[in-house]
């Protein structure tokens, strides 16, 4: 038997938040675009891909 104790997993912030707008929005508590509606994923997406792109400029620079 193994000790899963340091895995970590479940549903993140960002995943839950979704689940939470795209619910509100099946109930028609809120009115909002389906684009604000997954915003949370995009922005994450987006602000990862900026990150990589950072780290690549420093780390090429870096390399001279």
């Amino acid at each position: 038997m193994s000790d899963n104790s340091n895995r970590s997993g479940g549903i993140g912030f960002v995943g839950l938040l979704t689940i939470v707008f795209i619910v509100l929005k099946l109930m028609k508590v809120i009115n909002w675009s389906w684009i604000w509606i997954l915003s949370p994923i995009w922005i994450l997406s987006v602000v990862l891909i900026l990150i990589c792109i950072s780290a690549l400029i420093i780390g090429k620079r870096m390399g001279k």
